[in-house]
């Protein structure tokens, strides 16, 4: 007689209840979110492995981000906790994974959200000569990812103009301003970053303009002296012996 397929996995099931008594399970403090934690800069997250159902004390290992982390001897047995504190930026997509060492295919993993605000504040003060160029630049890390504005004198800036040219890789905003000009450039800039949970986070620079100073290339300049130096000492050691006679002719 033959059993239905449902009656199949019925009894696979009961067996593996039996038998696959060594479940790993990861338990978290914040309590997770699905297979994430989510946190934020500064936090304490507390990581507890348990193996279930075993009789057995099963030594367990830890991994970040594929890593192993080194535990101590009283950490491996049958549970396991880690503490990450504090939290921060570079914990961020962070994955642990615990397993049994004696075996890689039971585990259980969990990734670290972490949630902060661009480092935005304060205001700088910048100086350019005319017709030079400055780059503004704003630490603009954030999670989640932030959107940047460039204020003029507290309007936006208008990019249309051939001398403002913005980039942005989500590390660092840049504002680079080409061919600066007293009457057009000098201002108050402003970098404003929006985030959907902190809100608006902003730096301020202040931009003065001064007259273009005319350079003189200083290599050439010391040439040119030394040349002329050697020169005249060449002129007076070719003549000193003429100029000796004569002395020696006056006192004659």
């Amino acid at each position: 007689m033959k059993l239905s397929h449902s009656i199949q996995l019925l009894l696979l099931s009961c067996v593996c209840s039996i038998y696959c008594t060594d479940a790993v399970i990861i338990q978290s403090n914040p309590s997770p979110n699905g297979s994430s934690i989510v946190t934020e800069v500064s936090q304490t997250v507390t990581l507890s492995c348990v193996v279930q159902d075993t009789a057995d004390r099963e030594e367990l290992q830890w991994y970040r981000n594929g890593a192993l982390v080194s535990l101590k001897d009283e950490n491996r047995l049958e549970q396991s906790h880690l503490c990450v504190q504090p939290v921060t930026t570079d914990d961020n997509g962070a994955l642990f994974s615990c397993q049994l060492k004696a075996n890689a295919t039971r585990k259980a993993s969990i990734q670290l959200v972490v949630m902060y605000a661009p480092d935005l504040n304060g205001s700088e003060e910048l100086r350019a000569e005319e017709e030079s160029n400055i780059v503004l630049s704003c630490d603009v890390r954030a999670y989640p990812p932030v959107t940047v504005v460039w204020k003029k004198d507290g309007a936006l800036l208008d990019l249309s103009s051939s001398t403002y040219q913005t980039s942005n890789n989500g590390i660092t905003a840049k504002l680079t301003i080409s061919n600066v000009k007293r009457e057009e450039h000098e201002g108050l800039y402003s970098c404003e970053a929006t985030s959907s949970h902190y809100g608006d986070k902003s730096k301020s620079f202040i931009i003065t303009v001064d007259d273009k100073v005319m350079k003189f290339p200083l290599g050439p300049t010391i040439a040119g002296v030394v040349v002329v130096v050697l020169t005249i000492l060449l002129a007076i050691f070719s003549r000193w012996e003429k100029v000796t006679k004569c002395f020696k002719k006056g006192r004659h």
